[in-house]
């Protein structure tokens, strides 16, 4: 991918994600997160910072897009797909277990079933950068 490719990519790749992750999380699974929350209280904001929740899908998307960039040969939907689905599996399931093992926050049902929801959204959000650069 040229700059031009990787910067749009990235900027369509937030957008995408940031819908998707919303779709997944706040509609058809809340109940399921709310009701396998660890033991810790106080940890979920009232209000979210949404500024800091973009920046933070937005370093996600650039993982994405740059590991989607090392890709030899023709970047497809369908390579796209693969590659956010590995990437985004494999950063949420270290993450996931990471925080079981040194904080209250989540249980191991959690840490099993986000990394798969996690490997949906970043499957989805590599077939969009995959698609955008190939237009471009």
């Amino acid at each position: 991918m040229n700059a031009k490719q990787l910067t749009v990519g990235i900027i369509v790749g937030t957008l995408v994600s940031m819908i998707v992750g919303y779709v997944i999380w706040e509609v058809l699974v809340a109940d399921f997160f709310a009701a396998n929350m660890g033991s810790a209280t106080g940890v979920m904001r009232e209000t979210q910072l949404l500024w800091a929740v973009i920046i933070g899908t937005a370093a996600y998307t650039t993982l994405i897009a740059l590991a989607l960039n090392t890709q030899s040969g023709e970047r497809t939907v369908v390579s796209g797909l693969k590659v956010g689905a590995i990437v985004g599996f494999f950063v949420w399931f270290s993450v996931d277990f990471i925080l079981l093992g040194v904080m209250n926050v989540n249980t191991l049902t959690v840490a099993i079933v986000d990394p798969i929801l996690e490997a949906i959204r970043a499957g989805i959000t590599g077939a969009a950068i995959a698609a955008v650069a190939a237009r471009l």
